[in-house]
């Protein structure tokens, strides 16, 4: 050990040297431990005669028109490791997410709070929903295991190709695929709703109507994680875009819609078809349960059956790829994750509005109904009534360096979306919806009173001020993290 005689007579230089590798060794990042990336998939298509969901009433697949997949990446800085898996389906139950983080944390020691798991919203996949979502599955279907193991599978193959990698991230603006999907229209009768009352506006409305002004706002900005091994060989990429779904397929035939489209062409364009391991391009879904790929003011336009997804995914994936000159790569950057649990209470319907329901219940089939998915919603209310009064769902924020994530299990409007991007105090910022589980829709208290088919209880489960909750509630895990 030096004495203090011998030290003071080190020349300042190197004394200023010495203490900065103190301070930068204690922070954390260990001299020999490179940042690390790597990524991986897994196919989860089902068998034909799983029911497909997306539109009103779920309906056997009888074709497959592009596989499904889990895409992950894993991130290591040395201390913290990370996982991330976005997988094409509609909406997946946090017990099936939760049983796929509790086997990768017992394989491959990412603990369950750094991992975030989240699906697309792609309208064309197999349910994996259970029966009530308010409610856990005591036992999970054979679809539902299928998917955890697969996510298992992703995420610990991607863990296995950890190797030294540099890391990114950048947006880029494509606003010409997005149109909030709730107006303000003329006609009354465009804008009842079932519970026997008449909205401020209306969701997808028909070409009939006298379209006024959309109701919110869209986020045109495209997100975007990049990963590359130490050569410049593409790992992965993993973007995100506020935008519900294309669709245009046919029914009764499973398609990942334009999330992989956009997957399949970017590594199209980084010439990675022949590269070992796989480049994995992920797109995950931003906020964006308002907004959809539907252009109210001209509906001239008409496309073939996955024409307009493959134009959508597209466009994205050349606008990631245009804009990855731009990147700065780094070598080293810190992670961080923040876990909570948060209580909201389920919405119930009050006596006026079951007594209402039951009349819809008795009414003869003959006779012309109010509304046309009445039913439908007597029966989700019912379903409500039988939830119990409080539901915990889960909340996540990742640190990549500079760049925070948020994780929200609902489908969540784009008002709010930005609000978390205007308010986390990381420099970046994006947020993954349906992450950790599948809990609804998450409009805004101001949406919620304007009505429409997002706002009305069975399709919207949770107390009407959730939103203000959630956001709080990340903005302080974000806090914790920075």
């Amino acid at each position: 050990m030096l004495s203090q005689k011998a030290f003071m007579q080190f020349p300042a230089s190197a004394v200023a040297l010495l203490v900065g590798c103190l301070v930068w060794c204690s922070s954390g990042h260990a001299a020999d431990a490179p940042f690390r990336a790597g990524a991986a998939t897994a196919n989860i298509t089902p068998p034909l005669g799983e029911m497909v969901v997306g539109g009103w009433e779920p309906v056997p697949a009888d074709e497959v028109h592009d596989e499904l997949h889990v895409r992950a990446i894993v991130l290591d800085d040395g201390d913290t490791k990370l996982a991330i898996a976005i997988c094409d389906n509609v909406g997946i139950p946090r017990e099936v997410f939760d049983v796929a983080k509790a086997q990768v944390e017992a394989t491959t020691g990412i603990p369950v709070k750094n991992q975030l798991y989240a699906a697309t919203h792609t309208h064309s996949a197999t349910t994996a929903r259970g029966k009530n979502s308010m409610v856990k599955d005591e036992e999970l279907s054979g679809y539902q295991i299928f998917l955890a193991d697969r996510i298992v599978d992703a995420v610990r193959i991607a863990n296995k190709r950890l190797e030294p990698a540099r890391i990114g991230w950048g947006s880029v603006e494509e606003a010409s695929e997005l149109f909030n999907r709730r107006w303000y229209v003329v006609e009354e009768e465009q804008r009842r709703n079932p519970f026997g009352g008449v909205d401020e506006v209306r969701m997808n409305p028909s070409s009939s109507s006298t379209l006024i002004r959309p109701a919110g706002p869209v986020d045109p900005e495209v997100s975007y994680l990049a990963l590359q091994a130490l050569d410049g060989r593409p790992i992965a990429i993993l973007g995100n875009y506020s935008l519900h779904y294309v669709g245009g397929v046919p029914s009764r035939v499973v398609s990942a819609d334009y999330f992989a489209v956009f997957a399949e062409h970017l590594g199209g364009l980084l010439e990675t078809e022949t590269q070992y391991p796989p480049f994995v391009g992920i797109l995950s879904n931003g906020t964006s349960g308002d907004v959809n790929n539907i252009n109210f003011r001209d509906r001239s336009a008409r496309y073939a059956p996955f024409e307009k997804m493959a134009l959508v995914g597209q466009l994205i994936a050349r606008r990631v790829h245009e804009s990855l000159g731009e990147v700065q790569y780094q070598d080293w950057v810190k992670l961080g994750a923040q876990q909570s649990e948060l209580t909201l209470k389920v919405r119930k319907p009050d006596a006026e509005m079951k007594a209402y329901l039951a009349g819809v219940v008795q009414r003869p089939e003959e006779e012309k109904p109010y509304h046309r998915h009445e039913k439908t919603y007597a029966a989700r209310t019912a379903t409500l009534s039988e939830s119990p009064d409080t539901v915990d769902v889960p909340l996540q924020t990742l640190r990549i360096g500079d760049l925070g994530i948020a994780a929200v299990p609902f489908e969540v409007f784009t008002e709010i979306g930005l609000e978390i991007k205007d308010r986390c105090p990381l420099s970046d910022s994006f947020t993954i919806e349906l992450a950790g589980g599948s809990y609804g829709y998450l409009p805004s208290p101001a949406q919620h009173e304007l009505g429409g088919y997002e706002t009305w209880m069975g399709t919207n489960r949770v107390q009407l001020d959730a939103s203000e909750k959630i956001v709080e509630r990340l903005m302080s895990m974000f806090d914790a993290i920075k």
